[in-house]
């Protein structure tokens, strides 16, 4: 299991593979009475937005770090396990991540509400809709996977703030003592 996350946690093609696979997987569970062409098709059309957002932000990320894929994906290691780099350079490029990360949560906590909220509205339209023409089934699983979705777009949220947090406190304290 170790070895299949850093194999994700490394590759684009790794994840792109995934992506691939879970979004031809959902299309069939949604669309089961289609041809599997439109499957296929409609993974590779997700699979492919996905993955340009993807390399977009580990673009970015790599800038703000100054550093490399593996560096990058080192420093994503480190974060998770609240490992402080030892390395001045290595701690820099981390003070200069997380800074960055913040930022960017802090830019994107504004709409977060708004996001969530038009999130609940459509599956609170699809239920009264559903409850309207009585089939009831589908909206209704859409709405708790709606609310587990938020829910677990939120605890991640926090969580990776946390970690944040952290990793930049725990960054500046190395920094002012070697100072």
């Amino acid at each position: 299991m170790r070895s299949f996350k850093r194999w994700l946690d490394r590759g684009l093609t790794a994840q792109a593979v995934l992506v691939f696979l879970v979004c031809v997987g959902v299309t069939a569970l949604i669309r089961w009475d289609r041809d599997p062409v439109v499957w296929v098709v409609r993974g590779a059309l997700f699979t492919a937005v996905t993955m340009t957002f993807v390399a977009v932000q580990r673009r970015r990320a790599r800038r703000a770090a100054g550093t490399d894929s593996r560096g990058l994906v080192e420093l994503g290691r480190r974060i998770r396990r609240r490992d402080v780099p030892t390395d001045p350079e290595e701690r820099a490029a981390m003070r200069r991540l997380v800074d960055d990360q913040l930022e960017r949560f802090g830019r994107s906590a504004r709409w977060l509400p708004y996001w969530l909220g038009f999130m609940g509205l459509i599956a609170a339209a699809l239920l009264a809709l559903g409850v309207a023409t009585g089939a009831l089934l589908y909206p209704l699983v859409f709405a708790l996977g709606t609310a587990a979705f938020c829910c677990w777009i939120l605890w991640v949220r926090r969580r990776t703030l946390d970690r944040f947090h952290y990793m930049r406190s725990a960054v500046r304290e190395e920094h002012e003592h070697a100072s």
